[in-house]
Protein backbone atom coordinates (compact mmCIF):
# COMPACT_ATOMS: atom_id res chain seq x y z
CA UNK A 1 0.00 0.00 0.00
CA UNK A 2 1.40 3.52 -1.28
CA UNK A 3 2.58 5.61 2.02
CA UNK A 4 2.98 9.31 1.60
CA UNK A 5 5.63 10.90 3.45
CA UNK A 6 5.49 15.24 4.18
CA UNK A 7 8.59 16.85 3.02
CA UNK A 8 8.88 20.32 5.02
CA UNK A 9 11.39 23.44 4.95
CA UNK A 10 11.86 23.23 1.46
CA UNK A 11 13.16 26.45 0.53
CA UNK A 12 10.67 29.11 -1.00
CA UNK A 13 12.39 29.94 -3.74
CA UNK A 14 12.41 28.04 -7.13
CA UNK A 15 11.87 24.13 -6.04
CA UNK A 16 11.81 22.05 -9.07
CA UNK A 17 9.98 18.16 -9.00
CA UNK A 18 13.11 17.00 -10.70
CA UNK A 19 15.23 18.52 -7.93
CA UNK A 20 13.32 16.99 -5.32
CA UNK A 21 13.46 13.68 -7.42
CA UNK A 22 17.16 13.80 -7.55
CA UNK A 23 17.27 14.01 -3.78
CA UNK A 24 15.26 10.99 -3.46
CA UNK A 25 16.87 9.02 -6.70
CA UNK A 26 19.26 6.63 -4.49
CA UNK A 27 16.09 5.32 -2.31
CA UNK A 28 14.47 3.69 -5.13
CA UNK A 29 13.14 3.96 -8.53
CA UNK A 30 9.58 3.67 -7.36
CA UNK A 31 9.09 7.08 -5.38
CA UNK A 32 7.65 9.77 -6.83
CA UNK A 33 7.79 13.10 -5.78
CA UNK A 34 4.97 16.16 -5.95
CA UNK A 35 6.01 20.16 -4.97
CA UNK A 36 3.29 21.99 -3.74
CA UNK A 37 3.96 25.59 -5.33
CA UNK A 38 1.13 28.62 -4.75
CA UNK A 39 -1.42 29.47 -7.28
CA UNK A 40 -0.70 32.67 -7.97
CA UNK A 41 3.19 33.14 -7.96
CA UNK A 42 4.30 29.23 -9.00
CA UNK A 43 7.00 29.86 -6.36
CA UNK A 44 7.42 26.27 -3.38
CA UNK A 45 5.28 26.96 -0.58
CA UNK A 46 7.42 25.22 1.54
CA UNK A 47 6.69 21.70 1.50
CA UNK A 48 5.91 18.58 -0.85
CA UNK A 49 5.10 15.01 -0.64
CA UNK A 50 7.23 12.02 -1.60
CA UNK A 51 4.93 8.43 -2.43
CA UNK A 52 6.65 5.19 -1.68
CA UNK A 53 5.40 1.53 -1.64
CA UNK A 54 5.39 0.30 1.71
CA UNK A 55 6.20 1.45 5.74
CA UNK A 56 9.31 -0.20 5.53
CA UNK A 57 10.85 1.77 2.66
CA UNK A 58 8.73 4.71 3.81
CA UNK A 59 11.05 4.60 7.42
CA UNK A 60 14.29 4.06 5.70
CA UNK A 61 13.56 7.43 3.72
CA UNK A 62 12.58 9.12 6.88
CA UNK A 63 15.25 8.09 9.05
CA UNK A 64 17.80 8.23 6.39
CA UNK A 65 16.86 11.97 4.89
CA UNK A 66 15.60 13.67 8.02
CA UNK A 67 17.35 16.89 8.87
CA UNK A 68 19.17 16.28 5.16
CA UNK A 69 20.51 19.32 3.67
CA UNK A 70 19.13 20.69 0.68
CA UNK A 71 19.72 24.10 -0.99
CA UNK A 72 20.77 25.43 2.63
CA UNK A 73 18.25 24.38 4.91
CA UNK A 74 17.64 20.65 6.33
CA UNK A 75 14.39 19.24 5.64
CA UNK A 76 11.95 17.74 7.67
CA UNK A 77 10.28 14.49 6.55
CA UNK A 78 7.61 12.49 8.52
CA UNK A 79 4.60 10.25 7.53
CA UNK A 80 1.79 12.75 6.08
CA UNK A 81 -1.74 12.95 7.76
CA UNK A 82 -4.27 11.09 5.65
CA UNK A 83 -6.42 13.34 3.08
CA UNK A 84 -9.71 14.31 3.77
CA UNK A 85 -11.78 14.36 0.52
CA UNK A 86 -12.81 18.16 -0.67
CA UNK A 87 -9.51 19.18 0.86
CA UNK A 88 -6.41 20.37 -0.06
CA UNK A 89 -2.99 18.82 1.36
CA UNK A 90 -2.40 21.74 2.79
CA UNK A 91 -5.64 22.31 4.55
CA UNK A 92 -6.29 19.61 5.94
CA UNK A 93 -8.20 19.89 9.41
CA UNK A 94 -9.81 17.38 11.72
CA UNK A 95 -13.20 16.33 10.70
CA UNK A 96 -15.82 14.52 13.21
CA UNK A 97 -15.59 10.84 13.15
CA UNK A 98 -19.69 10.40 13.45
CA UNK A 99 -20.72 12.82 10.53
CA UNK A 100 -19.65 10.07 7.49
CA UNK A 101 -20.63 7.25 9.65
CA UNK A 102 -24.36 7.93 9.64
CA UNK A 103 -24.76 7.81 13.70
CA UNK A 104 -26.11 11.66 13.71
CA UNK A 105 -27.96 13.87 10.54
CA UNK A 106 -25.07 15.14 8.68
CA UNK A 107 -25.64 18.85 8.39
CA UNK A 108 -23.07 21.14 6.33
CA UNK A 109 -22.88 24.39 4.63
CA UNK A 110 -22.59 22.04 1.52
CA UNK A 111 -26.32 20.64 2.52
CA UNK A 112 -27.86 23.99 3.64
CA UNK A 113 -26.96 25.53 0.39
CA UNK A 114 -27.79 23.29 -1.85
CA UNK A 115 -25.26 21.53 -2.83
CA UNK A 116 -22.40 24.30 -2.38
CA UNK A 117 -19.22 22.50 -4.16
CA UNK A 118 -17.13 24.26 -1.68
CA UNK A 119 -17.52 22.10 0.69
CA UNK A 120 -16.35 23.24 4.25
CA UNK A 121 -17.38 26.52 3.64
CA UNK A 122 -19.51 28.89 4.19
CA UNK A 123 -21.37 30.46 1.00
CA UNK A 124 -20.95 33.54 -0.16
CA UNK A 125 -22.93 36.94 0.38
CA UNK A 126 -25.29 37.92 -1.89
CA UNK A 127 -26.49 34.77 -2.72
CA UNK A 128 -29.79 32.96 -2.01
CA UNK A 129 -28.57 29.82 -1.43
CA UNK A 130 -30.92 29.05 1.50
CA UNK A 131 -30.41 31.42 3.50
CA UNK A 132 -32.73 33.30 5.75
CA UNK A 133 -32.75 37.07 6.62
CA UNK A 134 -34.47 37.00 9.99
CA UNK A 135 -33.47 39.13 13.45
CA UNK A 136 -31.66 36.63 14.88
CA UNK A 137 -29.72 36.50 12.26
CA UNK A 138 -28.56 39.89 11.91
CA UNK A 139 -27.22 39.84 15.36
CA UNK A 140 -25.04 37.50 14.35
CA UNK A 141 -23.53 39.21 11.03
CA UNK A 142 -20.69 41.47 12.22
CA UNK A 143 -19.84 44.60 10.15
CA UNK A 144 -16.10 44.54 8.19
CA UNK A 145 -14.11 46.23 10.55
CA UNK A 146 -12.54 49.04 7.99
CA UNK A 147 -15.95 50.26 7.80
CA UNK A 148 -17.90 49.90 11.21
CA UNK A 149 -17.05 53.40 12.41
CA UNK A 150 -18.83 54.78 9.02
CA UNK A 151 -21.85 52.19 9.46
CA UNK A 152 -22.22 53.52 13.02
CA UNK A 153 -22.61 56.73 11.67
CA UNK A 154 -25.03 55.82 9.29
CA UNK A 155 -27.12 53.90 12.01
CA UNK A 156 -27.28 56.90 14.05
CA UNK A 157 -28.19 58.69 11.02
CA UNK A 158 -30.90 56.52 9.85
CA UNK A 159 -32.42 56.47 13.72
CA UNK A 160 -32.69 60.18 13.91
CA UNK A 161 -34.23 60.27 10.77
CA UNK A 162 -37.20 57.59 11.82
CA UNK A 163 -37.02 60.04 15.00
CA UNK A 164 -37.89 63.46 13.56
CA UNK A 165 -40.31 62.02 10.84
Amino acid sequence: MPVRLYIGNLPKDEVDRQELQAVFADAGSNVTTKVIKDRKTGKCRGFGFVTVNNDEQADEIIEKYNGYMFKETPLKIEKALPRNKGQEEEDQAPVASSANTGDAPVSSNAEKSGGNKRSGKKPRRGGSAGTSTGSSDAEGIRPDPRWASELEKLKQMLAAQTTNG
